[in-house]
């Protein structure tokens, strides 16, 4: 038990004094996610298992040092102005990796505290301490949390890694969908991206517009199966072959078609869906293929909405082939909307009620395609979707009209 202030008034509860957690215990405490944040706290409360009365853990974070997580008695890691009682020892409980050691009079009772840092592969990435009134720590002790720092180290290191790949793949990501090519001045498109969460590993999400010749314009959105760099670096692969196909002018049914064949030859490569919509504004007509994607939507001059029918084949990187085109009007009151799945599906639900969801929106009059997708977004709850959310709308831009 301990006063306001943080130091002990009683015998505070350690458990058995005489033995310390088990390596077993150790890794079974620590490093139970991948947020290095959590790590630390569960660092902090492992070592009160000890005989300790407190712990902190401090991080080294772009050459500052923070303080993210404490247990315990904490007044006794703040108390003004320690007198050192002698001079810190270092105690070499495994050899390359000391502790340092040392007794504090903050108040009538000395302190003693211990402190080693989180090093993993000659890198420090912080230190853990640990205090308590009474006897010094023994090295029984200490090597136990020693040990724990160690364990806690490994999940740090782990933890930035991750982070640092998220951080490339959300970056490359963000780069490849933030600017899509630039369709034809005869059509107005809007794109936005939205990762599932702030820290969570990046999709394959992805959309694209394509010049084509007389004025027509081949739009595009596709989601490449997982999760990480590797999925972004597929979605990358699968909007450049598309590039190079598409420029063929071939109808979308058989440009689905050269892209299956192509992607089937690299058998490292993700299967991935994909939507393809070629827009005629001077015919005011659109032809759709799709390649095991959800349906277009089209949404009219009242804002209401509606799905086109077209044909599905199976999923891109099957080698199966089988795709085929489905044209519909499209006029320049209409917006148009492709999107991946993320936009309209939730966990439990069937799929047909998130489509009816999709439908049921009302897009405001006269809404741009800007606006369209920001009212889509909205309307959907899409920053708190369970998957990635790509979403593109086009809307043909209306002539002026004649005197």
């Amino acid at each position: 038990m301990s006063d306001r202030d943080g130091h002990p008034t009683g015998r505070t509860p350690r458990g058995d004094p005489h033995r310390a957690p088990s390596p077993a215990e150790t890794l079974e405490a620590i490093g139970t996610g991948d947020d290095e944040t959590t790590t630390c706290r569960e660092l902090a409360a492992f070592v009160l298992r000890t005989p300790a009365d407190a712990a902190a853990v401090d991080l080294t974070v772009e050459g500052r040092t923070e303080r993210v997580a404490a247990a315990g008695a904490v007044g006794l890691l703040r108390a003004p102005a320690p007198v050192p009682v002698g001079r810190a020892a270092v105690r070499a409980v495994d050899e390359g990796h000391p502790l340092r050691s040392w007794t504090l009079r903050p108040g009538a009772s000395p302190v003693h505290g211990l402190s080693v840092a989180l090093t993993r592969h000659g890198t420090s990435y912080g230190t853990l301490l640990a205090v308590r009134t009474g006897s010094a720590f023994t090295d029984r002790e200490a090597a136990a949390l020693h040990f724990a720092a160690r364990v806690a180290a490994v999940h740090v290191r782990h933890a930035r890694r991750l982070a640092a790949t998220e951080r490339v793949a959300l970056d490359l990501q963000r780069a490849l969908v933030a600017g899509p090519g630039r369709p034809h001045p005869n059509l107005l498109i809007a794109g936005r991206y939205l990762p599932v969460g702030p820290s969570a590993l990046v999709g394959g999400d992805w959309f694209e517009a394509v010049r084509l010749h007389f004025g027509r314009t081949l739009l595009v959105v596709g989601d490449v199966m997982g999760h990480g760099l590797d999925a972004a670096v597929d979605m990358n692969a699968y909007r450049s072959t598309l590039r190079e196909v598409a420029s063929t002018e071939l109808a979308p049914h058989r440009v689905l078609r050269q892209l299956d064949a192509l992607v089937a030859e690299d058998a490292a490569r993700r299967p991935a869906t994909c939507l393809l919509a070629r827009v005629d504004p001077a015919r005011g007509t659109a032809l759709f293929a799709c390649a095991g994607h959800l349906p277009p939507a089209v949404f009219a001059a009242d804002g209401t909405g509606r799905l086109l029918d077209v044909p599905v084949g199976p999923p891109l990187g099957t080698g199966l082939g089988g795709y085929e085109s489905a044209a519909h009007p499209l006029t320049a009151e209409e917006t148009l909307v492709l999107y991946t799945d993320g936009l309209v599906e939730r966990r439990g639900e069937d799929i047909e009620d998130s489509l009816a969801r999709l439908t049921a929106l009302r897009l405001p009059v006269g809404a741009s395609a800007a606006e369209a997708v920001d009212a889509l977004v909205a309307g959907l709850d899409a920053r708190h979707a369970e998957d990635d959310v790509a979403v593109l709308t086009a809307r043909i831009r209306s002539r002026p009209a004649h005197p």
